[in-house]
């Protein structure tokens, strides 16, 4: 979910809600502010700027994802279906005419400008309604249905029950019972898939790779769109294959029983995992404090509690309910697919008719609900609440409309554009400059049909918190000020061109994501010429609209929370699923009544007015398109002298008015030591801070800019429009020479600095193991605890004193990318250097940037214990080291291993034997280091997982060992799609080729080189690496895992619990092995249990004697079981040996004997350094002296 910043997070098409997904990692950024999260600022990112928003990474198939929620649909009390509106989205199409006979299609959707795909939009006799794309150049395909039916539809008394479907539906179908037939095919087809289970929507989707038009060996150049065969045949085509296997979800999915309890538990994983997120658990709170009759109220992500032991223990048959569940909310007509590929419509729209016609259609009515989210009982009430993390905000709230029929005037826009703007005369700016708050954010959401909030959130100093009321008083005084005028036209005529302007030259975003994004938009009453326009563009001023959305801004209209650690003490209750603290009494009487005289006053502070006119909206939006046969790969060295090098690559294919510009200050004195590290981050900061006022005009007009440090110098990166580029850059460049250190911001912003530090320690595990981990890599790294100390004792005098030596001698090197002529690139650069004046820096002094190399035979632990005693889930990283990331035939077999591994190593370590949540495998690279690496946050402990992880290495080798060439032929091929896949946007490139500048390697043509060696790679290269590399019973591997301890236990399974889990993962195992299982005879066995310690014995039983099977197959399962159940041996000896213990490292270099790091300083000091990054090619061959393009 985006995050809300301000004027720019138009939330009437979001919800502020956490989504729950079947696949990926949460990042959620619910309201995150920008520019002001503490993400930031643990050791890692004290070299990057705290960026706009928490964005959800996306990996290779993605397994773990973000949080949000929408609206919902079952018939309960005091749900009502509307009749005109169940009669607009079922007849949607009559409005818009017929055509093309009995069928009516509809094809001229507004676009964008530069928009090549072809769109069709078609109803099935079913009642479910398609959106067809044909993209003829493209290389990936994609395909989404989003269902009108979520969270809000759960049985009150099962809660999670749809997103509990969500992910059973992935659990096999009667055309394809394996249950990961549908990822195994994706994944070689260089693939992946996910869903994710919102308030009114269930949304799923899969993406996979055409092959290559051209073989990778061939030197012949990539077709034009034109030029490409486009695959009519199903044989021909993947996209036919996944359409075929996704559409089963919603005709014959099969419920399994077997899979049933697995889910269940990967379901808990995943609400355990959130239990200590304050995002969900404040989001919850607000939730568990509104009007108990709207399904907003309800816990929507479930639990194993809530869908299996309780249900249970009421005599419910739990898969009955799923079924019944699948069978009466999901509906064809309640359905909307997007289906986006090379194949002609035509063809899209035959294989769409033979797979999706057979859904059922049981003409399920659209629901809507009119309840209010507040009702007397809830408004005019403040909630004191006690957060994990140190934060500090205020939060109002207010009743609202569902405003899903206003789309063509979006009028909560011209609310948060006002009150949540941080130009001069904003309530942010006013209350930053009385040191108050460090960010504001507004935006209202349709929460579902029928009711919606509007709300504001100030994330407060400690100053702040204690003037918290004062805050709420300006907030309305300001409100008062909008109100007190009619709605100003000029706002929202600059609002449009904005919209207009970003939706003409909107670009491409990838297949997935598009055809993700436009399912869910296809649930709402958009003119469906209108579709792709609709939620982007604002089309009209609309005073009455405006008039009619400020009336819901009222004194008597809103509730109050207030977010602190500290304040005030004494919570006296507990939410019901997270167990957040928390206190809720009235609003007192004389404090709404300074509210009331806030919003009604006419003399207010004159600091407090309109904004300004926006001087950075874009006006020269031209761009000099020419016929390009093939665009270039690399930039152009246009200046490369002793101090100065530029790079610049003119945009040859995607012809939009923007640009990107890179400016990067190479100096080595950003990360000599802590306290460095600390005083840059702290310039950074102070830099960014000072120049919020002025940036904002132009963040929302499509230009922002990035002021970074990291380990070698410094970075201002300027993007977007390229019409006023320039004067954002001048700007940045001169508060950047310039910084007034101000003691009161400094103080503000050494305590969120301080705050960030001490709240890495309680994020996600997952998300804290990477940075321990690359501490082992990284030569020089600095971790939490060093950086808190030092912190203390930095003071505004000691930044005054030390900022101005950074930048007095340094190399600069600029990329100047995308809209601009090799002129306008040397022009910038001369203002970077008549700006900053740096000496030069001698080439002796650049910074390098060099990594750990552990030693051959090598098999190192490192242990910590996470310092969050709430938290129950451990995460292991287990990395092995191969090589230099620049051995082009290494880096080739690790991106291959990493394809191959990636589906068996989901399916066994998180699908079958359930470990946790967060599972990934794949290949690893930082600087010149390269490996392979697996990562689990699981509630069972490292040492087990450990364990697991070989065993599964050890397995792999035998399927690689028994791999046969065709299937090996295929990962080949999956891999080679991916690193060929075509970019996108402007922003892709840009992405890609200042990658390559900043690592110093300049290896521009890296992916097409890493293609055509993965097409050189045998079978037997890779039985080989693996065997001297990854194997478990490789001498010569150099291996190092990072555990993270949780210190809370998990709560224990009872003797039911465990005997259920036995007979699933047992049928599971037998059915991977193709043995038949006989539940006449397990059944009897389990049921005679009596401990847990027993239930290995009745596997054992079962399988010698009732099956029959030979001992080594028996003893097979059995381990795999045992293993599925968490009850294996840990393939780890019972203590390893402390390294500090030893005195002489190569005495401990034996790859079956870990050892157990205890000193990180003495462990850094032993190991070999690797040489820095060197340039992959002479820069001479990039220099360019040609005329202006």
């Amino acid at each position: 979910m985006l995050p809300v910043r301000g004027a720019r997070q138009h939330l009437g098409n979001l919800s502020l809600v956490p989504q729950h997904r079947a696949s990926v990692a949460i990042l959620p950024a619910a309201w995150s502010l920008a520019r002001y999260t503490a993400a930031s600022l643990h050791c890692s990112a004290l070299t990057a700027r705290a960026t706009s928003s928490l964005r959800a990474r996306r990996t290779y198939k993605p397994r773990f994802l973000p949080p949000s929620e929408t609206p919902p649909l079952t018939a309960r009390p005091g749900l009502r279906h509307s009749s005109r509106r169940e009669a607009q989205a079922r007849n949607m199409p009559e409005a818009l005419g017929r055509s093309l006979g009995s069928r009516q299609r509809i094809e001229d959707l507004e676009r964008p400008q530069l928009d090549d795909r072809s769109y069709r939009i078609i109803t099935l006799q079913n009642q479910l309604e398609v959106l067809l794309i044909h993209e003829a150049g493209t290389d990936k395909a994609s395909a989404a249905l989003d269902v009108n039916v979520g969270s809000f539809s759960d049985a009150p008394d099962m809660p999670g029950i749809a997103h509990a479907v969500e992910h059973l539906l992935f659990m096999g179908t009667e055309k394809y019972p394996e249950e990961n037939a549908y990822n195994k095919y994706l994944t070689s087809h260089g693939g992946y898939s996910n869903a994710f289970t919102a308030a009114t929507s269930t949304n799923y989707y899969f993406e996979l790779s055409y092959p290559s038009s051209t073989p990778t060996n061939s030197k012949a150049p990539t077709p034009n769109a034109s030029q490409i065969n486009l695959p009519e045949s199903k044989d021909d085509s993947p996209l036919w294959g996944g359409l075929d296997r996704f559409g089963q979800f919603f005709i014959s999915p099969l419920f399994l029983e077997d899979t049933v309890d697995r889910e269940l538990k990967a379901v808990d994983s995943e609400n355990k995992k959130n239990l200590q997120n304050d995002t969900w658990r404040l989001h919850q709170l607000n939730k568990a404090l509104a009007n108990p009759e709207h399904p907003y109220n309800h816990f929507s992500t479930g639990s194993y509690k809530t869908l299996h032991d309780d249900p249970i223990a009421r005599g419910v048959k739990i898969r009955d309910e799923f079924i019944k569940f699948h069978s009466t909310q999901y509906s064809a007509n309640r359905m909307k697919l997007v289906v986006l590929g090379r194949e002609s419509l035509d063809t899209l729209e035959e294989w769409v008719e033979e797979v999706f016609a057979k859904v059922p259609n049981k003409d399920l009515g659209r629901n809507r609900w009119d309840i209010p989210v507040y009702t007397k009982n809830e408004l005019l009430t403040q909630t004191f609440a006690k957060p994990v993390l140190e934060s500090r905000s205020l939060d109002l709230q207010f009743a609202y409309r569902d405003e899903e029929e206003f789309y063509e005037s979006h009028p909560s826009r011209y609310l948060s554009h006002l009150i949540g703007h941080e130009g001069p005369g904003s309530i942010l700016a006013h209350v930053k400059a009385k040191g108050w708050a460090n960010g504001l954010g507004a935006g209202g959401s349709s929460l579902c049909p029928g009711s919606g909030l509007f709300s504001i959130n100030v994330k407060l100093t400690e100053e702040g918190l204690k003037n918290y009321k004062e805050v709420a008083k300006l907030i309305f005084q300001y409100i008062g000020l909008i109100r007190d005028q009619p709605p100003q036209e000029w706002v929202v005529e600059e609002q449009m061109r904005i919209s207009e302007v970003e939706f003409r030259f909107k670009q491409k975003s990838p297949p997935s994501r598009t055809a993700s994004s436009l399912a869910g938009i296809m649930q709402r009453p958009y003119d469906r010429k209108k579709l792709l326009s609709g939620p982007a563009i604002i089309k009209k001023f609309d005073a009455t609209l405006i008039s009619e959305a400020m009336s819901f801004l009222r004194p008597d209209n809103f509730r109050m929370t207030i977010v602190s650690q500290d304040f005030p003490g004494g919570w006296d209750q507990k939410e019901k699923w997270y167990g957040t603290e928390h206190k809720v009494e009235r609003i007192p009487d004389d404090f709404l009544a300074e509210i009331k005289e806030a919003f009604e006053c006419k003399s207010r502070p004159a600091e407090l007015h309109f904004p300004h006119k926006n001087e950075f909206i874009p006006s020269r939006l031209d761009v000099e398109k020419k016929d390009v046969e093939k665009p270039t790969k690399t930039p152009k060295l246009i200046r490369n002298d002793e101090n100065v090098r530029i790079w610049w690559k003119k945009d040859d294919q995607f012809w939009v008015p923007k640009a990107n510009v890179h400016i990067y200050f190479r100096t080595p004195i950003t990360h000599v030591t802590a306290r460095v590290t600390l005083l840059c981050t702290l310039y950074r900061e102070l830099v960014n801070d000072a120049l919020v006022e002025y940036s904002y005009d132009a963040d929302i007009s499509g230009l922002v800019y990035d002021f970074t440090n990291h380990i070698s110098g410094l970075s201002i990166t300027v993007s977007g429009y390229n019409d006023k580029l320039h004067v954002l850059l001048e700007k940045v460049l001169l508060q950047v020479r310039d910084l007034e250190v101000q003691q009161d911001r400094f103080k503000v912003i050494h305590d969120r600095m301080t705050r960030s530090l001490r709240n890495w320690d309680y994020g996600q595990p997952f998300h804290q193991v990477g940075t321990y981990s690359r501490q082992f890599k990284s030569e020089k790294s600095f971790m939490n605890e060093e950086l808190s100390k030092e912190l203390e004792g930095v003071t505004a005098q000691d930044v005054r004193q030390f900022y101005p030596q950074i930048l007095a001698q340094c190399q600069i090197e600029v990329l100047a990318h995308g809209n601009l002529y090799k002129e306008e690139a040397l022009k910038i650069t001369d203002l970077v250097e008549r700006t900053m004046k740096p000496k030069k820096l001698p080439a002796s002094q650049l910074p390098i940037r060099r990594n750990l190399i552990p030693p051959a035979g090598s098999n190192f632990i490192y242990e910590k214990q996470l310092k969050d005693p709430a938290n129950v889930n451990h995460c292991i990283e287990y990395s092995l080291y191969t090589g230099n990331r620049y051995d082009n035939n290494m880096r080739a077999k690790l991106l291959l291993l990493g394809q191959m591994t990636d589906e068996p190593c989901f399916n066994q370590l998180r699908t079958i034997e359930q470990l946790g949540y967060v599972v990934f495998s794949g290949s690893t690279f930082a600087d010149i280091w390269a490996g392979y690496r697996i990562l689990i946050q699981s509630e069972k402990d490292c040492r087990y997982l450990e364990g697991r992880i070989e065993n599964f290495l050890n397995t792999f080798e035998v399927t690689l060992q028994d791999m046969s060439e065709a299937d090996f032929e295929s990962h080949k091929r999956a891999i080679i799609n991916k690193r060929l896949a075509k970019l996108k946007n402007l922003s892709q490139e840009d992405n890609r080729i200042w990658n390559h500048i900043y690592s110093d390697s300049y290896d521009f043509l890296q992916a097409d080189v890493d293609a055509e060696t993965i097409e050189k790679l045998s079978k037997k290269d890779m039985t080989d690496f693996y065997a001297h590399y990854v194997s478990t019973s490789s001498f010569q591997r150099a291996k190092l895992s990072v555990h993270l301890q949780a210190q809370a236990k998990p709560k224990e399974a009872t003797l039911d619990e465990k005997k259920t889990s036995a007979v699933a993962a047992l049928k599971i195992i037998l059915t991977e092995h193709k043995i038949t299982p006989n539940d006449d005879a397990l059944q009897p066995r389990i049921s005679k249990v009596a401990s847990a310690e027993a239930i290995p014995d009745a596997l054992s039983g079962y399988l010698y004697e009732d099956l029959n099977l030979k001992k080594d197959v028996a003893d097979m399962v059995l381990d795999e079981a045992k293993a599925a159940l968490g009850i294996a041996d840990s393939g780890l000896p019972a203590e390893p040996q402390a390294l500090e213990e030893v005195k002489d490292i190569e005495s401990v270099l034996d790859a079956l004997q870990p050892v157990l790091i205890k000193d990180v300083h003495a462990w850094k000091a032993s190991m070999q350094v690797s040489s820095g990054v060197r340039p992959t090619k002479n820069l001479e061959e990039f220099i360019e002296v040609a005329e202006k393009l």
